[in-house]
């Protein structure tokens, strides 16, 4: 995942951009008078509400470790907030998708097709 960080008066103009992968998380700052931008992504935990974090019938917040996607969208929107950044987080390749060249096909002949390869 890639995630950029902008100031809110000039979203065209990138100051940072963060990437994730499983293999653990990277920060290229491209404006160095962003402050303590390399902040953001320190290796500490990060508490959030968010029930969709949350096991069934509990309440309150959810602590999330550094390393999985979960943290790495948290920690960004946290922190980067804290030093008046946005962030806008961007996908960095589509795969599949909807083809338009291949709409002539009825939905017969695209599950046929599907299921033979």
């Amino acid at each position: 995942m890639r995630a950029e960080l902008y100031r809110p008066e000039d979203p065209e103009r990138t100051v940072a951009v963060a990437t994730w992968t499983p293999g653990g998380s990277n920060l290229e700052v491209a404006d160095p008078t962003a402050g303590r931008i390399d902040r953001v992504l320190r290796a500490t935990p990060v508490v959030v509400e968010d029930a969709s974090l949350r096991s069934l019938g509990t309440h309150g917040e959810t602590l999330l470790h550094p390393g999985s996607l979960e943290w790495f969208r948290a920690a960004l929107i946290a922190r980067a907030g804290e030093l008046g950044l946005g962030v806008r987080f961007v996908r960095e390749r589509i795969q599949g998708g909807w083809d338009p060249a291949a709409a002539y096909r009825t939905f017969e002949e695209q599950v046929d097709r599907l299921a033979s390869s």
